[in-house]
């Protein structure tokens, strides 16, 4: 009897745990989706929470850490938009939305650095 049931118990657990990750990322997702929406209205820092919110609700997301760099960097908080940027990358290497800003923040960044410290 305890054979059959650990099999059971355990695609139990993983059934469950499957469920509460798809929970988490959708709860995280409309996180995200607000702040997009507050961040057009010019309201940055409602947007900032909203996706640090998402991050605090699921850590793997990587398009809520390159949403808070984006932030970040309008809010002229470089060394804050960097590590977020590098988050995102760490977690979504493949994303070429994520590169693709990246690429233009340190393009950008690291142009006005050499400008500023010949």
């Amino acid at each position: 009897m305890i054979r059959f049931c650990l099999p059971f118990a355990l695609a139990l657990t993983t059934s469950l745990a499957t469920v509460a990750y798809a929970d988490a990322r959708s709860a995280a997702k409309e996180q995200v989706q607000f702040g997009i929406d507050v961040a057009q209205r010019g309201l940055w820092k409602e947007a900032l929470y909203r996706w640090h919110r998402a991050i605090e609700i699921d850590p793997t997301y990587a398009e809520a850490y390159n949403d808070v760099a984006i932030a970040q960097e309008h809010e002229g908080k470089l060394a804050e938009a960097r590590e977020a940027y590098e988050k995102a990358m760490k977690l979504a290497p493949d994303n070429a939305v994520i590169r693709q800003n990246y690429d233009l923040f340190k393009e950008i960044n690291d142009r006005t650095d050499r400008r500023q410290n010949p």
